[in-house]
């Protein structure tokens, strides 16, 4: 039988990192909410989540990156919204904050959560930060604590 690396979903001595955009703060204020309940749910302590805000989701990675080259931090999540019908330049946008928030997690080590929306218009960004879809932060949240666990596994086995 194969040896399985598996994630403690325990939160407790974790920090974590999240960068907020500000741009469509309707839709990633409630991405960020759902995010912290959960953390906090799975044991993270208030006072070990740090919220960075930034003005948009293409300033997502630069402030990612920052943040986990500091080394003070576990796993740090990227919440955004890229809405299609709000902006001529979505898919640029989609596409580099996407890449940058990959390549994060790619040249730290750190485990950077991918958490922007990118949604056709209002309403199915609506429904995907709390309405009839969920709430994507929760997930995100989700996201952190089990990477995070299974790097730590990864570099005890």
């Amino acid at each position: 039988m194969p040896k399985e690396l598996k994630a403690n979903m325990n939160g407790q001595g974790l920090q974590i990192g999240v960068v907020v955009a500000r741009f469509n703060e309707i839709i990633t204020r409630k991405l960020l909410d759902s995010a912290v309940e959960t953390l906090v749910r799975h044991g993270v302590r208030d006072e070990d989540i740090t919220v960075s805000w930034v003005p948009g989701s293409f300033e997502l990675p630069v402030v990612a990156k920052a943040l986990a080259k500091s080394g003070r931090f576990h796993a740090i999540i990227c919440l955004g919204a890229v809405i299609r019908g709000e902006t001529s330049h979505y898919d640029m946008v989609a596409g580099q904050s996407a890449s940058g928030i990959s390549s994060v997690g790619l040249e730290t080590g750190i485990p950077a959560i991918f958490g922007v929306l990118t949604t056709e218009n209002m309403e199915q960004a609506l429904n995907r930060s709390g309405g009839k879809a969920g709430n994507m932060g929760a997930n995100t949240a989700v996201a952190a604590i089990e990477t995070a666990r299974i790097i730590e596994a990864a570099n005890t086995a």
